[in-house]
């Protein structure tokens, strides 16, 4: 019985009160920036300066080798870790101090390299749950699910982007690993979000999979602002309008597939022979790479 208010009953959505403009030019030319970001657990400093500017529409893979602070910066963007200093703004709107699910609401949404689903829900289920909380529906015993209709017209818009629409009624599950990770980030993308950010979304996949995911990575992100960590250097030069390479807590190159393929910094930091044997021919012929670990990634959207 549990079910959802009506349109009249829903609580703004708003910015939050917190949420506070310090664009220091006026302008907001980029969709998603950071501003010498720094973070330290103790004295252990983990992000150290890190600027970035991506601007809306773009493509940015996120690359680095396990420990560079990947898993860090995504949590600092995201609202999971706060910064010790510097600036994460979202269209020019500063986030700092905000919760995950301010941020959310501003229009920016993540996903985990760990799928985290709703096992014995539905297909179906698991996306409207994403979109009743973007919509901004609280709890209720009083009224059924069924009532929902927007948020039930999106659920099917959705699961049909992500081409599960015909395993609506399956549990999460029971649904392959590519299928669980497509819808991973149908939950991701149901709100709206204008950026998203992806945490490693081909991780375990085969060739086979990997390349049919990247195709529909590519459609479902049409238009919108992607941040996405990657190991497989197939993906990145095959979706990444820009690359970022993060190296020790600093970006040592932010810049085109081509130049960064041909930075001498970043072939000696991180790449290395894997330009030049040819992992970066597309991402059907990319190899998995191992996963970065997730410096105290929190579990859950």
């Amino acid at each position: 019985m549990t079910g959802m208010p009506d349109a009249a009953q829903r609580p703004a959505t708003g910015a939050p009160p917190a949420a506070e403009s310090l664009s220091r030019d006026g302008t907001t030319a980029f969709a998603l920036e950071l501003r010498d970001v720094r973070k330290s657990f103790g004295k252990a400093e983990i992000i150290r300066g890190t600027n970035l500017q991506v601007r809306p529409g773009e493509r940015v893979a996120l690359i680095g080798p396990n420990g560079a602070g990947k898993s860090t910066l995504f949590n600092l963007i995201s609202g999971r870790f706060g910064v010790s200093s510097g600036d994460v703004l979202l269209h020019g709107r500063r986030l700092n101090g905000l919760k995950p699910y301010e941020i959310n609401r501003l229009g920016l949404a993540r996903s985990f390299q760990v799928s985290n689903l709703f096992t014995r829900l539905s297909v179906f289920e698991n996306l409207r749950c994403a979109v009743l909380w973007s919509l901004g529906y609280r709890y209720s015993f009083w009224r059924f699910l069924a009532d929902a209709r927007d948020a039930n017209r999106r659920a099917d818009d959705v699961m049909a982007m992500i081409k599960l629409d015909r395993r609506r009624d399956v549990l999460a599950m029971n649904l392959t690993y590519a299928e669980q990770r497509a819808l991973e980030i149908g939950i991701t993308i149901a709100g709206g979000a204008s950026v998203i950010l992806l945490d490693e979304p081909t991780a375990g996949m085969s060739r086979s999979e990997t390349s049919r995911f990247v195709n529909l990575i590519r459609e479902i992100t049409a238009g919108k602002t992607l941040l996405t960590v990657e190991h497989d250097m197939g993906v990145v030069f095959g979706l990444a309008d820009k690359i970022a390479v993060l190296v020790y807590g600093e970006v040592i190159a932010f810049d085109t597939p081509e130049k960064v393929r041909a930075d001498e910094r970043v072939k000696e930091a991180y790449l290395g022979s894997v330009l030049a044997d040819g992992q970066a021919q597309g991402p059907a012929q990319g190899q998995a790479q191992g996963q970065a670990p997730a410096e105290a990634q929190a579990a859950g959207h």
